[in-house]
């Protein structure tokens, strides 16, 4: 029920320290998540870390590395759990991890602007706005395309950002990197998603590193990753009409 992260946990076996190697100051209460995000340390060496929480786990703080990964950790930073925190409630089983990731997804979404996205949005009036990762050399990002003028039609904006699934040296990241530096970059996705040559450089100043890295630490793992206004993640295709149901837009 409760996953384990397995590139955290080996994350921290590459640490070579055992649990009970983690002293750290104690810290009081009431500033334990500042001063657990300023002096948490593994043998001598400051983690990565870019937010601490506190948690309805009394004396247990959620810890976010600075590459996505999750843990939970006790006030002094002796103790630390690794897996997903679920709150067991009269309406079932609440993912309280995924929730907390699903904040800043949207958080780091936000922060990206539309310059550096390929947009395409409808006529009408906008009623929501889809991110999506992808690759034009994935099959089924082309046949998520397919989709994109019946959501426009619904007013679903998607916003496109490159995420080449083979990684920055294969061809479908130089392909996105021709769609980024196009002049009409909708227009190359529409080639690139047809399975046409682009023509036009690869060598401009483009965002396709930077935004294959942002969704990685988001926990995207292939494309298309979609993500939904409130920072949820839907892996692999969806038709048009199930994703205005889950945006609560469906007729």
């Amino acid at each position: 029920m409760i996953a384990l992260s397995h590139r955290l946990a080996g994350s921290l076996f590459a640490l070579a320290v055992p649990l009970a190697a983690f002293l750290l100051p104690a810290a009081a209460l009431a500033d334990g998540a500042e001063r657990l995000a300023e002096r948490l340390q593994v043998s001598g060496q400051s983690m990565p870390v870019a937010s601490v929480h506190e948690t309805p786990l009394e004396g247990f703080y959620q810890v976010r590395l600075e590459t996505g990964e999750a843990f939970y950790s006790d006030a002094e930073g002796k103790f630390f759990l690794v897996g997903d925190l679920y709150e067991n409630g009269e309406g079932g089983l609440t993912n309280l991890t995924e929730q907390s990731r699903n904040v800043e997804r949207a958080e780091q979404l936000a922060q990206v602007p539309e310059s550096e996205r390929v947009v395409f949005r409808g006529t009408g009036e906008s009623r929501a706005t889809l991110v999506v990762f992808t690759d034009t050399t994935c099959p089924y990002c082309r046949q998520f395309h397919e989709e994109v003028p019946a959501l426009n039609e619904m007013g679903i904006e998607v916003h496109y950002l490159a995420f080449p699934r083979a990684g920055m040296n294969s061809q479908g990241a130089r392909i996105l990197e021709q769609v980024w530096c196009a002049d009409n970059r909708s227009e190359a996705m529409n080639a690139g998603k047809r399975q046409e040559a682009i023509s036009g450089s690869a060598d401009c100043d483009n965002p396709v590193e930077d935004q294959y890295h942002l969704g990685m630490a988001m926990g995207v793992q292939g494309t298309p990753a979609i993500v939904l206004p409130d920072g949820r993640l839907v892996p692999g295709y969806v038709p048009a009409e199930r994703l205005a149901d889950m945006l609560g837009l469906a007729e």
